[in-house]
């Protein structure tokens, strides 16, 4: 499927910023299940300078505004032909090797509730069946509700809640099968949606690494593993390595964001129904 994305974030400040730097994670990459076709990322109408590729295997944009500034534009997009792979994708030669992805973060710890959930898995053997059994389990046990947590919002929290965003579904996921001992990270990206054009954030999602079978997507948002409505963005231990955008800035001011994100089929393919 040929998928048309545009992503745009706007930072308006009610004080000129004297200096402000930036972390901009939002060049997908080829790979599997996806081809990029073309892509721009450019800041105030200008592309930025120092690209590279991080620890986790992202490509970053790195930029410094100049000083104050009371406005500033990102906008990436362009187009990626994805393919369908039920999830899999498979044994990549990454820079960081799976076992490093066991590790627990703070958005990922595991409390009493996240233990629990954990516990009645821990004698099936067979990882696929555990992990697809995971996926339905944190879908019915966190209810989709924007507004109801935070970036902040950690697992543990997110279940005792019984409810949150599919950054939450994302993290709970990951906390239990860490307990699993399974290797789980974090991905960002984009979902195309059925009659949804226009949206207010990108998706997020988990992967988990099987023996034998390498990294798979698991959507808990939607009970659902990825396919080819998914384009991958970064990956990391959680939604603090994978953001879409970071940094900081000096100065008083107060900050209002305005995030406007279209995905759209490129050629007219049809959509199916999700929510992210």
């Amino acid at each position: 499927m040929r998928i048309a994305i545009r992503h745009t974030s706007r930072y308006e400040y009610d004080q000129p910023v004297p200096y402000a730097l930036q972390r901009l994670r939002l060049r997908p990459q080829t790979g599997a299940g996806q081809t990029v076709v073309d892509w721009r990322v450019t800041v105030d109408n200008i592309e930025p300078t120092v690209t590279y590729t991080d620890g986790l295997g992202n490509r970053v944009d790195f930029v410094r505004h100049k000083r104050n500034m009371s406005e500033i534009v990102i906008v990436a997009a362009g187009t990626v032909i994805t393919e369908d792979r039920a999830g899999v994708l498979g044994m990549l030669d990454g820079i960081a090797p799976p076992w490093i992805f066991e590790r627990e973060t703070s958005l990922t710890r595991a409390g009493e509730a996240i233990k629990a959930l954990a516990e009645p898995l821990r004698s099936e053997t067979a990882q696929l069946q555990v992990l697809h059994a995971l996926m339905g389990t944190v879908h019915e046990r966190i209810a989709y509700r924007p507004g109801t947590t935070e970036v902040k919002t950690d697992a543990e929290t997110a279940l005792l809640a019984g409810q949150g965003v599919c950054q939450d579904h994302a993290h709970v996921f990951i906390a239990v099968a860490r307990q699993l001992r399974m290797p789980a990270r974090y991905v960002s990206g984009y979902l195309l949606m059925d009659g949804v054009d226009e949206q207010a954030a990108s998706h997020a999602w988990a992967e988990a690494y099987i023996d034998g079978l390498g990294w798979v997507g698991f959507d808990a948002a939607n009970n659902r593993c990825p396919d080819d409505h998914y384009v991958r963005i970064a990956t990391g231990f959680d939604y603090g390595d994978a953001m879409p955008v970071s940094g900081i800035r000096t100065g008083q001011s107060n900050e209002a964001l305005t995030v406007e994100i279209t995905v759209l089929p490129a050629q007219g393919q049809s959509q199916s129904q999700s929510q992210g």
